[in-house]
């Protein structure tokens, strides 16, 4: 009768982990996959930040979302030969970007840049002064020597792309993908001990209902 108990207790342990654990996995998982993505970097515009074959967690975002200085995984049909690429938003749409060969300034204040390659501001290109049209952005490389950005395009709406095409901003820290996986794993954790909590408590039950054979009595001789 004890190990029919054991048995009982075994298998309502199982049918609380196992649903429980498959919750925690696809919510942990699908999470992960509806808001994030992986990327990896495949040209050099964007050292000394990201180098290439660098993989990057990028976290899909509304437009309405972006913020100046973010890095983000832009699609601009007519440019790149149709690939997304990574660029530093520097200016709004509204903002007045103006470069006067050895610094920017967005809206009159000079932009701070420590992540530019070498301190380069604008090499290779000369001054510009643009007004970002509304709904775009105007986006440059951290290696300004060696980035197709904005500056090579301002005879097209001055330069910028359209904010639409933001695919998503790079994500700097990885608190939330790693809260995602833990719950993924936590949760396959979790099945897999249920699942063997319920086959140990069927054992057990068959063991508990199993007939006592009697044993015969010796002779006496």
């Amino acid at each position: 009768m004890q190990q029919r108990g054991v048995g009982s207790r075994l298998r309502v342990a199982a049918w609380v982990l196992v649903p429980l654990g498959l919750v925690l996995a696809l919510g942990g998982i699908g999470y992960f996959l509806t808001h994030y993505q992986g990327a990896t970097v495949m040209s050099e515009a964007m050292e000394p930040t990201y180098r290439p074959g660098e993989r990057l967690v990028i976290e899909r975002i509304d437009a309405g979302k972006i913020r100046r200085g973010d890095v983000v995984l832009v699609h601009v049909p007519d440019r790149y030969q149709g690939r997304p690429v990574l660029q530093r938003v520097i200016g709004m749409g509204g903002d007045h970007v103006v470069c006067d060969g050895t610094r920017i300034t967005v809206n009159g204040k000079p932009v701070d840049e420590p992540y530019v390659m070498r301190g380069e501001v604008n090499p290779g290109t000369g001054p510009y002064d643009v007004k970002v049209p509304d709904g775009r952005l105007f986006l440059l490389g951290d290696n300004r020597g060696n980035s197709n950005d904005s500056r090579f395009f301002l005879d097209e709406q001055s330069g910028s792309v359209a904010a639409s095409g933001v695919l998503g901003r790079v994500q700097s820290g990885l608190t939330v993908p790693a809260v995602c996986v833990a719950l993924g794993v936590l949760g396959i954790v979790l099945t897999l001990v249920g699942i063997g909590l319920g086959i140990g408590g069927y054992a057990s039950g068959r063991s508990a209902r199993r007939p006592l054979t009697a044993v015969p009595p010796r002779p006496v001789v």
